[in-house]
Protein backbone atom coordinates (compact mmCIF):
# COMPACT_ATOMS: atom_id res chain seq x y z
CA UNK A 1 0.00 0.00 0.00
CA UNK A 2 1.44 3.36 -0.96
CA UNK A 3 2.02 5.85 1.82
CA UNK A 4 0.29 8.85 0.32
CA UNK A 5 0.85 12.20 2.04
CA UNK A 6 1.20 10.34 5.30
CA UNK A 7 -2.40 9.12 5.01
CA UNK A 8 -2.78 5.83 3.22
CA UNK A 9 -5.96 4.82 5.01
CA UNK A 10 -9.56 4.65 3.80
CA UNK A 11 -11.29 8.04 3.87
CA UNK A 12 -13.05 7.41 7.20
CA UNK A 13 -9.73 6.52 8.81
CA UNK A 14 -8.11 9.63 7.39
CA UNK A 15 -10.85 11.74 8.96
CA UNK A 16 -10.33 10.01 12.29
CA UNK A 17 -6.59 10.43 12.13
CA UNK A 18 -6.94 14.13 11.32
CA UNK A 19 -9.00 14.52 14.48
CA UNK A 20 -6.32 12.57 16.30
CA UNK A 21 -3.67 14.93 14.94
CA UNK A 22 -5.59 17.98 16.10
CA UNK A 23 -5.93 16.43 19.53
CA UNK A 24 -2.21 15.71 19.67
CA UNK A 25 -1.41 19.31 18.81
CA UNK A 26 -3.17 20.57 21.90
CA UNK A 27 -0.52 18.79 23.96
CA UNK A 28 2.38 20.85 22.71
CA UNK A 29 2.97 24.14 24.49
CA UNK A 30 3.77 23.56 28.17
CA UNK A 31 7.20 24.00 29.61
CA UNK A 32 8.64 20.70 30.75
CA UNK A 33 9.22 22.08 34.23
CA UNK A 34 5.54 22.92 34.69
CA UNK A 35 4.42 19.64 33.17
CA UNK A 36 6.47 17.69 35.70
CA UNK A 37 4.39 19.10 38.55
CA UNK A 38 0.99 18.52 36.97
CA UNK A 39 -1.43 15.65 36.98
CA UNK A 40 -1.71 14.27 33.43
CA UNK A 41 -5.32 15.40 32.97
CA UNK A 42 -4.43 18.92 34.13
CA UNK A 43 -1.50 18.86 31.72
CA UNK A 44 -3.86 18.24 28.80
CA UNK A 45 -6.46 20.79 29.89
CA UNK A 46 -3.93 23.61 30.22
CA UNK A 47 -2.12 22.87 26.99
CA UNK A 48 -5.29 22.93 24.92
CA UNK A 49 -6.04 26.49 26.03
CA UNK A 50 -2.47 27.67 25.49
CA UNK A 51 -2.27 26.37 21.94
CA UNK A 52 -5.66 27.80 21.02
CA UNK A 53 -4.44 31.23 22.14
CA UNK A 54 -1.28 30.93 20.03
CA UNK A 55 -3.23 30.06 16.89
CA UNK A 56 -5.96 32.61 17.60
CA UNK A 57 -3.44 35.44 17.82
CA UNK A 58 -1.43 34.49 14.72
CA UNK A 59 -3.19 35.16 11.40
CA UNK A 60 -0.61 33.09 9.49
CA UNK A 61 -1.36 30.01 11.57
CA UNK A 62 -5.10 30.54 11.30
CA UNK A 63 -4.83 30.78 7.53
CA UNK A 64 -2.97 27.48 7.28
CA UNK A 65 0.59 28.70 6.58
CA UNK A 66 2.34 25.30 6.44
CA UNK A 67 5.87 26.65 6.72
CA UNK A 68 5.15 28.56 9.91
CA UNK A 69 2.95 25.78 11.27
CA UNK A 70 5.74 23.26 10.68
CA UNK A 71 8.11 25.37 12.78
CA UNK A 72 5.54 25.56 15.58
CA UNK A 73 4.97 21.81 15.47
CA UNK A 74 8.67 20.98 15.39
CA UNK A 75 9.68 23.30 18.22
CA UNK A 76 6.58 23.25 20.43
CA UNK A 77 5.00 19.83 20.00
CA UNK A 78 7.66 17.28 19.15
CA UNK A 79 9.64 17.83 22.39
CA UNK A 80 6.58 16.59 24.27
CA UNK A 81 6.43 13.27 22.46
CA UNK A 82 8.51 10.20 23.28
CA UNK A 83 9.41 10.02 19.64
CA UNK A 84 11.95 7.23 19.95
CA UNK A 85 9.32 5.00 21.53
CA UNK A 86 6.70 5.98 18.96
CA UNK A 87 9.02 5.22 16.04
CA UNK A 88 10.18 1.90 17.46
CA UNK A 89 6.57 0.84 18.11
CA UNK A 90 5.44 1.92 14.64
CA UNK A 91 8.23 -0.01 12.93
CA UNK A 92 7.53 -3.08 15.06
CA UNK A 93 9.84 -6.12 15.42
CA UNK A 94 12.02 -4.96 12.53
CA UNK A 95 13.22 -2.06 14.68
CA UNK A 96 15.30 -4.44 16.79
CA UNK A 97 17.17 -5.75 13.76
CA UNK A 98 17.71 -2.36 12.15
CA UNK A 99 21.17 -0.85 12.35
CA UNK A 100 21.69 2.36 14.38
CA UNK A 101 21.99 4.24 11.07
CA UNK A 102 18.69 2.79 9.83
CA UNK A 103 16.99 3.62 13.13
CA UNK A 104 18.17 7.22 12.88
CA UNK A 105 16.94 7.54 9.31
CA UNK A 106 13.56 5.99 10.20
CA UNK A 107 13.10 8.33 13.15
CA UNK A 108 14.02 11.40 11.08
CA UNK A 109 11.71 10.52 8.19
CA UNK A 110 8.83 9.51 10.48
CA UNK A 111 9.20 12.79 12.34
CA UNK A 112 9.09 14.74 9.07
CA UNK A 113 5.96 12.83 8.05
CA UNK A 114 4.19 13.65 11.32
CA UNK A 115 5.30 17.30 11.37
CA UNK A 116 3.76 17.83 7.94
CA UNK A 117 0.53 16.14 9.00
CA UNK A 118 0.30 18.08 12.26
CA UNK A 119 1.02 21.37 10.52
CA UNK A 120 -1.84 20.81 8.11
CA UNK A 121 -4.27 20.44 11.02
CA UNK A 122 -2.99 23.33 13.14
CA UNK A 123 -5.42 25.93 11.77
CA UNK A 124 -8.36 23.88 13.10
CA UNK A 125 -7.30 24.11 16.74
CA UNK A 126 -9.33 27.25 17.48
CA UNK A 127 -12.54 25.47 16.52
CA UNK A 128 -12.35 22.68 19.10
CA UNK A 129 -12.74 22.21 22.82
CA UNK A 130 -11.60 19.26 24.89
CA UNK A 131 -13.45 17.71 27.79
CA UNK A 132 -11.01 15.63 29.83
CA UNK A 133 -12.64 12.77 31.70
CA UNK A 134 -11.74 11.71 35.27
CA UNK A 135 -8.65 9.55 35.14
CA UNK A 136 -8.46 6.07 36.59
CA UNK A 137 -5.38 4.77 38.33
CA UNK A 138 -2.93 5.93 40.97
CA UNK A 139 -1.36 9.36 41.16
CA UNK A 140 2.00 7.57 41.42
CA UNK A 141 1.66 5.75 38.09
CA UNK A 142 4.41 6.48 35.59
CA UNK A 143 2.27 5.46 32.61
CA UNK A 144 -1.36 6.52 32.35
CA UNK A 145 -4.32 6.51 30.00
CA UNK A 146 -6.16 9.82 29.79
CA UNK A 147 -9.56 9.81 28.12
CA UNK A 148 -11.15 12.89 26.62
CA UNK A 149 -13.79 14.09 24.23
CA UNK A 150 -13.09 16.48 21.39
CA UNK A 151 -15.96 18.81 20.50
CA UNK A 152 -16.12 20.91 17.36
CA UNK A 153 -18.14 20.77 14.19
CA UNK A 154 -20.15 17.58 13.98
CA UNK A 155 -20.44 14.82 16.55
CA UNK A 156 -18.07 14.67 19.54
CA UNK A 157 -15.04 12.42 19.07
CA UNK A 158 -13.70 10.18 21.80
CA UNK A 159 -9.92 10.50 22.26
CA UNK A 160 -7.49 8.57 24.43
CA UNK A 161 -3.91 9.47 25.21
CA UNK A 162 -1.16 7.21 26.53
CA UNK A 163 1.30 9.28 28.54
CA UNK A 164 4.47 8.46 30.41
CA UNK A 165 6.33 10.38 33.08
CA UNK A 166 9.96 10.95 32.22
CA UNK A 167 12.60 11.42 34.94
CA UNK A 168 15.60 13.72 35.06
CA UNK A 169 16.10 17.19 33.61
CA UNK A 170 13.53 16.59 30.89
CA UNK A 171 10.95 15.41 33.40
CA UNK A 172 7.27 15.73 32.69
CA UNK A 173 4.49 13.94 30.89
CA UNK A 174 5.14 12.82 27.33
CA UNK A 175 2.76 11.24 24.89
CA UNK A 176 3.63 8.00 23.17
CA UNK A 177 0.35 6.99 21.54
CA UNK A 178 -3.10 8.35 20.66
CA UNK A 179 -6.45 6.71 20.08
CA UNK A 180 -9.37 8.24 18.20
CA UNK A 181 -12.61 6.31 17.82
CA UNK A 182 -10.82 3.05 18.50
CA UNK A 183 -7.90 3.71 16.13
CA UNK A 184 -4.44 3.91 17.72
CA UNK A 185 -1.97 6.13 15.86
CA UNK A 186 1.10 3.92 16.34
CA UNK A 187 -0.72 0.71 15.46
CA UNK A 188 -2.11 2.29 12.30
CA UNK A 189 1.35 3.26 11.08
CA UNK A 190 2.69 -0.14 12.15
CA UNK A 191 0.25 -1.83 9.80
CA UNK A 192 1.34 0.40 6.91
CA UNK A 193 5.04 0.08 7.67
CA UNK A 194 4.82 -3.71 8.00
CA UNK A 195 3.59 -3.98 4.42
CA UNK A 196 6.51 -1.91 3.17
CA UNK A 197 9.03 -3.87 5.27
CA UNK A 198 7.66 -7.23 4.14
CA UNK A 199 7.86 -6.16 0.51
CA UNK A 200 11.06 -4.11 0.46
CA UNK A 201 12.81 -4.42 3.81
CA UNK A 202 13.87 -1.64 6.19
CA UNK A 203 15.73 0.25 3.48
CA UNK A 204 12.65 0.05 1.29
CA UNK A 205 10.52 1.63 4.03
CA UNK A 206 13.10 4.39 4.48
CA UNK A 207 13.13 5.05 0.73
CA UNK A 208 9.34 5.23 0.61
CA UNK A 209 9.23 7.72 3.48
CA UNK A 210 11.97 9.82 1.90
CA UNK A 211 10.06 9.91 -1.39
CA UNK A 212 6.80 10.87 0.30
CA UNK A 213 8.40 13.61 2.38
CA UNK A 214 10.12 15.07 -0.69
CA UNK A 215 6.80 15.08 -2.56
CA UNK A 216 5.06 16.72 0.40
CA UNK A 217 7.70 19.46 0.63
CA UNK A 218 6.89 20.61 -2.91
CA UNK A 219 3.20 21.21 -2.19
Amino acid sequence: MEINNGRCFPRILRARMLSCVVACIVLGLASLANAADEAPEAFIKRLSGELQEVVKNDPALKSGDLQKASVVVDTRIMPHLNFQRMTASAVGPAWRTATPEQQTKLANEFKTLLVRTYAGALSQVTDITINVKPMRGSADDNEVLVRSELKGKGDPIELDYRLEKTPGNGSGWKIYNLNVLGVWLVETYRSQFAQEINAKGIDGLIATLVERNKANSKK
